[in-house]
């Protein structure tokens, strides 16, 4: 009876972050399935969390508070009456930090810390935690070849050494995380995405959709030939209610569907867009490990196809305002493209009729 009223439509959750990528695909997801939302945003009274107030059925669903992961008593406050947590928030830099302690391992871990102290104090019965597949891939002492599962973490003197600081942060968090729910008799479960692509609906850019970009306008700096594991935001929502709602779910998930080279991205959004300035002579690299998300497959999750997730993403940044500058000054380079070829054209056809001259 106790795991069936966890599990009932009705109940409130709380939703850390939910201002983000994947956190506004969450609450909108849970606001669909008649869970009553309390959403933590740094302001509600910001703009950019405008998104979350038009959501259909969020006057009656949707509660935004403000709260901050560093402090305990605003977390405390949002998550008071709810049965479930999904701790979402966690900083992403889309460049490097200049003091990582304090920018990302700090919210990461004493923030984690922070919402399972509330939750244990609340009585919560599930807490789903979001951690990434950063924390699964930094293994030196994985076997070549052997593919990732959730018993590979990302080794932490590793990351210090590497300088690879939101691995760290991550990884620290997540294993946190499991410790406090086993030495507290907490109900834990992490899920670690992949790379997030998916359509926006929050007005701000974020890292994926920087990486998208950049793949279209050809900046990427590295042009190394690398895997990278795809997943949808939609498909990831859809595994964060289902760990919440299935009673057997337990300790960690990967959640990371498709496994393809930048080549392969490339080709697939030129077979769509083939007008954009897209990287050419990638180099090969031999570092590449495969993940599977068999686990979490066997709970019963699904996930689209990834040339519909390129294309929604695709096409959602065009909609958006941020980046209506980068489509203006893209449609301006194609134009100026055309005329150069165009006068190249006919500048060819004058010499070539000066040599039959």
């Amino acid at each position: 009876m106790e795991e069936e009223a966890r599990v009932k439509k009705g109940s409130r959750v709380c939703v850390t972050g939910a201002g983000g990528f994947v956190a506004s695909w969450l609450v909108k997801l849970l606001i669909s399935h008649g869970y009553h939302v309390h959403a933590t945003v740094r302001d509600p009274c910001d703009n950019k969390n405008s998104h979350l107030k038009k959501l259909e059925n969020a006057s009656e669903n949707l509660q935004l508070f403000k709260a901050d992961l560093l402090d305990y008593d605003s977390i405390l406050a949002a998550a008071a009456g709810c049965e479930g947590v999904f701790h979402v928030a966690s900083p992403v830099p889309t460049t490097k930090v200049p003091n990582p302690e304090a920018q990302l391992i700090s919210p990461a871990v004493t923030g984690t810390q922070n919402v399972l102290k509330a939750c244990s104090a609340l009585r919560v019965k599930r807490v789903v935690v979001v951690s990434s597949v950063v924390a699964v891939t930094l293994n030196p002492h994985w076997p070549k070849g052997k593919v990732m599962d959730e018993e590979c973490w990302s080794d932490p003197e590793h990351c210090r050494m590497t300088e690879n600081w939101y691995y760290l942060a991550k990884t620290l968090a997540e294993a946190d995380a499991l410790k406090y729910a086993k030495e507290n008799d907490l109900d834990v479960v992490t899920v670690c995405p992949s790379m997030v692509l998916g359509p926006l609906f929050q007005p701000t850019a974020n890292f994926s959709t920087l990486f998208l970009i950049n793949i279209l306008k050809g900046l990427r700096e590295s042009k190394e030939n690398r895997l990278y594991h795809i997943v949808d935001v939609r498909d990831v929502a859809d595994a964060l209610l289902l760990v919440y709602e299935k009673p057997e779910a337990s300790r960690r998930y990967i959640c990371a569907s498709h496994p393809i080279k930048i080549r392969e991205v490339i080709d697939t959004l030129r077979s769509v867009y083939p007008n954009y300035s897209y990287l050419n002579n990638l180099t090969e690299v031999d570092y590449d490990h495969l993940m599977t998300s068999e686990k979490l497959k066997k709970l019963g999750w699904k996930c689209r196809p990834l040339k519909e997730t390129l294309i929604n993403s695709v096409e959602s940044y065009k909609e958006e305002w941020y980046c209506t500058h980068f489509w203006k000054k893209t449609k301006r380079n194609q134009e100026e493209s055309g005329r150069k070829k165009e006068k190249s054209g006919r500048k060819k056809e004058r010499v070539e009729g000066k040599r039959v001259d």
